[in-house]
């Protein structure tokens, strides 16, 4: 099957098309949406996380950081522990949900997410790493089933 073209187009939110063009001429390759990964809650489920570095760094851009995408990137990350996974938010510091005293950064710090406010940090770019060359990661079937 022929790879996926990258239409700019298509973007879901004003900050994945603002880290779009932030990364397109920093990277060898933009991939936008082209990974998918498997992962279980009662069934099994696939995430396609908004962008892969050159690197193998996973971004999640996010505007709205609600409780299911909070317990979603718990369990990928449980499920898949060798993921980098990191989070660009258009407001780091908004409140988890109406009347909360936590917020998003703080979510992550608790959870051991890296993150950023709006842009990527051009420290994330430069880090060492190795190319994810796939774009399916499978999750292991358990032997019980």
């Amino acid at each position: 099957m022929p790879a996926k073209r990258h239409n700019p187009r298509r973007y879901r939110s004003g900050l994945e098309k603002v880290v779009a063009k932030f990364l397109k001429d920093k990277q060898k390759r933009l991939r936008y949406e082209d990974l998918k990964i498997d992962w279980k809650d009662l069934r099994y489920r696939t995430y396609t996380p908004d962008f892969v570095l050159d690197n193998g760094i996973i971004i999640e851009t996010k505007g709205i950081f609600d409780s299911e995408d909070r317990r979603k990137h718990v369990a990928v990350r449980e499920q898949h522990p060798e993921l980098d996974i990191r989070f660009v938010f258009s407001n780091a510091n908004a409140k988890l949900y109406k009347g909360a005293k936590s917020t998003y950064a703080v979510w992550c710090k608790k959870h051991d997410f890296k993150y950023a406010h709006r842009v990527i940090p051009e420290e994330w770019l430069a880090e060492e790493g190795e190319p994810l060359r796939t774009t399916h990661i499978k999750l292991e079937a358990e032997k019980d089933e």
